[in-house]
């Protein structure tokens, strides 16, 4: 891809001015519905009187998960939100076929998510992403996206980028999560293709579809607010986890059995290894198979559907650095008793958790 293609600029848009000290919303045409209307993504762009960064805050990229689309209509409506150089764009819905739908997917059954940065004569998907990617990235130095779990999934608050890109590391760093992914992204998904048009670009991921979850959307405020003070964009000091771990390795633990769940953990929680995270049984209660951490880690994310067949996916854990004992990260968790605990709690609420059976570690 030409990362050298001239930016566009953030103060026109199709001939709507935005003037210095201003906040104007403004819409994109991104294509044409079946029966003949413009499809629009609607922007709002709000411009401080000083010359600065621009950033780009995206939600429901993928049009079920909305938990992005509540905290971002939150900072715009914010009336002490005002920052003071540069400017931010803020697209609550950024796919709206699919969020009329309620769906991950557009109408061609196509993720909009694998199709950047497009083509001008491509598929619909494909159209809708060159728009996107030279009309929306192509004005900005920095980008934050927001996603939860896909369907029947949970996720608990995590940060995702390339951290080999310096300037990705430092808004994840910034961001202010507890835990930090280290991933490129696959292949020609939005947040890649933007870093690779000099768009430094971070993603986060928390909660689940068809929901505007309170804590997840106060995580996702608190962090854009902190990537605008990072960048000198915003006025007042950074927020900061007790504690903030680069995760490099991931792995999901599917079912052995077909059957159903007793979970014993929850998303966010902090394992050891061999620590039981749940036990399969049969429809009338009779005892299967437990599975186990196979390593010290963190639950990333974990399915919200008890019954399951052979494979499917039970949890998303992330395997800690060799320098992190859970015991650790547990007493530092402890101290923590604002925004961090309530989405334990809150998150903790979407499945039923039980003890295991005593001396039930391997």
């Amino acid at each position: 891809m030409d990362t050298s293609m001239a930016r566009k600029s953030i103060f026109d848009w199709f001939g709507e001015k935005v003037e210095p000290g201003q906040a104007r919303n403004v819409h994109l045409a991104v294509g044409e519905s079946y029966s003949s209307m413009t499809v629009n993504i609607q922007i709002h762009v709000r411009r401080a009187k000083k010359d600065g960064p621009v950033l780009f805050v995206t939600g429901a990229l993928h049009g079920d998960e909305i938990n992005g689309c509540g905290a971002i209509r939150q900072l715009i409506q914010e009336d002490n939100f005002k920052i003071t150089r540069g400017a931010v764009i803020l697209i609550p819905v950024l796919n709206p076929p699919a969020f009329e739908r309620h769906s991950r997917y557009l109408p061609d059954r196509r993720d909009l998510n694998r199709s950047f940065p497009g083509f001008v004569d491509g598929s619909l998907a494909s159209r809708m992403a060159f728009t996107i990617f030279h009309e929306i990235v192509m004005r900005c130095n920095y980008g934050i996206d927001l996603h939860t779990a896909s369907v029947r999934r949970t996720n608990y608050p995590t940060v995702r980028g390339d951290l080999e890109h310096a300037q990705v590391h430092r808004l994840a760093e910034a961001f202010g999560t507890e835990i930090i992914v280290n991933s490129k992204g696959p292949k020609n998904s939005f947040r890649r293709e933007a870093c690779r048009a000099a768009c430094p670009t971070i993603i986060m991921e928390g909660g689940e579809v068809w929901k505007v979850e309170p804590g997840i959307v106060e995580t996702a405020v608190r962090g854009i607010k902190n990537v605008l003070r990072e960048l000198d964009m915003l006025e007042g000091r950074r927020e900061r986890p007790a504690y903030q771990i680069v995760i490099e390795k991931t792995k999901w633990i599917r079912a052995d059995r077909g059957g159903f769940l007793d979970f014993h953990i929850t998303p966010g929680d902090i394992v050891e290894k061999d620590q039981p995270i749940a036990s399969n049984s049969t429809i009338l209660g009779e005892d299967q198979s437990t599975l186990y951490a196979p390593f010290n880690g963190v639950v990333m994310g974990m399915t919200s559907l008890p019954s399951i067949s052979p494979g499917e996916p039970i949890c998303n854990l992330g395997k800690l650095p060799k320098k992190y004992s859970p015991e650790k990260l547990k007493r530092l968790r402890s101290r923590e008793d604002g925004l961090g605990q309530q989405v334990l709690d809150d998150l903790g609420t979407n499945v039923l958790v039980t003890d295991p059976p005593e001396e039930d570690f391997r």
